[in-house]
């Protein structure tokens, strides 16, 4: 069937009297394409009695009598019978219907009308054309209506948390893939354009509160992971980078970093090396909180080495000599992704979002295995270097752009891939994965007690992977941003973290990536937060070091101390 309509009786309360509503469905390629409903509630989701239709439908097929399109009955009938049938018609709901049925009469009659241009006649009974477009209905005007009134509100009654909630419900949408995610955040992001406040605030030179900040910058999250959707249409796309280059050319639209400062680097490209680092930074547009969307466009899925990692578990090359930089390979054969960091991880939350999580875990497995390589190398060519390097007392930035605090959330991403997929065994801390199965395929991943999973070392599980990488993201060495928001975000954002790490209850296998980890951030020089070596903008490393201080102190005092001595310098 194509249109289903029913009466949905709400039955009598003790202060409101029984309800009888008319609903009509229209459906197309199972999807429902419009709803009508007599009860005149307004709202961005169904009404209850649309729902209830729907499941009755669903739930008792057999009860609901199916009918051929209304044409095709007409077709059947004489002209006797087509008279009859449209007289008692208009008798049953004359008042509501005449006016229209004497203004079609009079067309019809009427040789030179519109109507009788045109061949046939219109039945909304018998479906949609196999090029038409279905997707699932969205009351535009409605979520616009819902937009403009949480923001009018200014975060007062509730309102940030209703505008997470929509946010939330994008992101649903997309994980069922559902092409209405991206037509919701547009009307959202109309609405967030046309907030009267963008300019007053621009105007009288104020900054935006914080949760209203938080609000736009989940906003440019979403349309990162909408660019970034693994099997979108390039012609979506070319839309999509239209839209947001319009938005980002208004005057108003909100910058990054929250304030008026330096720049970070263009997301895609390699960081500015060099003397002329700083001024060609400070010549660079400003950057919106829609650049990193729009930079995302130029990226694409269509590397077969990227397609190996995120969808086999059996892709290694076991004769491969890793000795460069970008080796698509470590010494074991297990597979390496090089690419910006934030970019890399962005990756990784698209393919989360559009319900892809086997492909995400894969990916997240390969940036983890290519960081922890990394820092490896890093140590080495420190402590090959260390005597003319404290002698010289070199205090350069190896790292422009912090990964805790990014706008982005690179290590929150692949902490919270990590970790879903931990939790959805009894016992994470204990257990390894098994997972074989390529794209597309949607069973559950099959846990089992098993000594060595493909890409994890011996006695090392999704937990251990988490909180190392977390390790790794906050001893990171980084310089401080501009402005004060993105530097309170860079205390918010290791505040969440640390927070979601003591969740975790420490046990053997943990100390021991505790101790490997503070012995690195002891002896890691440049890279590290806790080195030898300290650029004096360095994001302060306190709130980490007390962290660690506090975890390790049962377990290992001597190791405690060192870490706490040396952030107290």
């Amino acid at each position: 069937g194509f249109h289903l309509s029913g009466t949905v009786t709400e039955p009598a309360s003790q202060s409101e009297p029984e309800i009888v509503c008319n609903v009509a469905i229209s459906f197309d390629r199972c999807k429902i394409t419009s709803v009508t409903c007599s009860c005149g509630n307004k709202d961005i989701f169904y009404c209850a009695h649309v729902v209830a239709l729907s499941l009755y439908r669903i739930r008792k097929p057999d009860q609901v009598k199916l009918h051929l399109p209304i044409s095709e009955t007409l077709f059947q009938m004489n002209r006797d019978q087509l008279q009859k049938f449209v007289q008692y018609l208009i008798t049953v709901h004359h008042t509501e219907v005449l006016p229209t049925a004497q203004k079609l009469a009079d067309e019809i009659l009427s040789q030179n009308s519109e109507i009788n241009q045109v061949h046939g006649a219109p039945d909304p009974t018998a479906g949609a054309s196999i090029d038409d477009e279905n997707c699932w209905h969205l009351d535009e005007e409605q979520v616009q209506e819902q937009v403009k009134l949480f923001l009018s509100q200014g975060g007062y009654h509730g309102s940030g948390k209703q505008l997470n909630l929509l946010f939330a419900k994008v992101r649903e949408m997309l994980k069922m893939r559902d092409s209405n995610g991206a037509r919701m955040l547009t009307l959202i992001t109309e609405q967030f354009m046309a907030d009267p406040r963008l300019s007053l605030w621009r105007q009288q030179g104020t900054t935006m509160t914080d949760k209203y900040r938080q609000l736009w910058d989940e906003l440019g999250a979403l349309w990162m992971c909408i660019v970034l959707n693994p099997h979108c249409k390039p012609e979506q796309k070319i839309c999509w980078l239209k839209q947001l280059k319009k938005w980002n050319s208004v005057d108003v639209c909100p910058w990054e970093d929250g304030n008026h400062g330096n720049e970070l680097p263009n997301l895609t490209n390699a960081l500015p090396q060099g003397a002329n680092a700083n001024q060609d930074l400070a010549s660079r547009p400003h950057r919106t909180v829609f650049t990193r969307a729009i930079e995302a466009c130029d990226l694409h899925w269509q590397d077969s080495h990227l397609q190996h990692i995120i969808s086999s578990d059996l892709y290694t090359n076991y004769c491969y000599h890793d000795n460069t930089e970008t080796s698509l390979f470590d010494s074991r054969g297990w597979p390496l992704w090089h690419e910006h960091v934030p970019t890399a991880c962005a990756r990784v939350d698209a393919l989360r979002s559009h319900g892809y999580p086997r492909e995400a875990l894969r990916l997240a497995i390969g940036i983890v295995n290519t960081l922890r390589r990394q820092q490896q190398k890093q140590l080495e060519m420190f402590r090959g270097h260390k005597k003319e390097l404290l002698h010289k007392g070199m205090t350069s930035i190896t790292s422009l752009e912090g990964w805790v605090g990014h706008p982005l959330d690179p290590i929150g991403t692949l902490f919270s891939t990590l970790m879903e997929t931990c939790r959805e065994d009894e016992d994470c801390t204990l257990s390894f994965s098994s997972f074989t199965g390529t794209m597309g395929q949607s069973k559950s991943l099959d846990y089992q007690h098993f000594p060595m999973h493909r890409f994890l070392e011996e006695g090392e599980s999704y937990l251990t992977l988490a909180v190392e990488i977390a390790l790794i993201g906050l001893g990171q060495q980084r310089i401080m941003p501009d402005g004060l928001y993105a530097q309170e975000k860079v205390c918010r954002n290791e505040e969440q973290l640390i927070a979601k790490l003591q969740e975790v209850d420490l046990d053997d296998t943990l100390v021991k990536i505790f101790r490997k980890q503070a012995v690195f951030l002891l002896e890691g020089g440049p890279y590290s937060g806790l080195g030898e070596l300290i650029y004096r903008e360095s994001v302060p490393m306190h709130t980490f070091a007390k962290y660690l201080f506090t975890s390790l102190l049962p377990h290992d005092a001597e190791l405690a101390y060192k870490i706490a001595l040396r952030a107290m310098r």
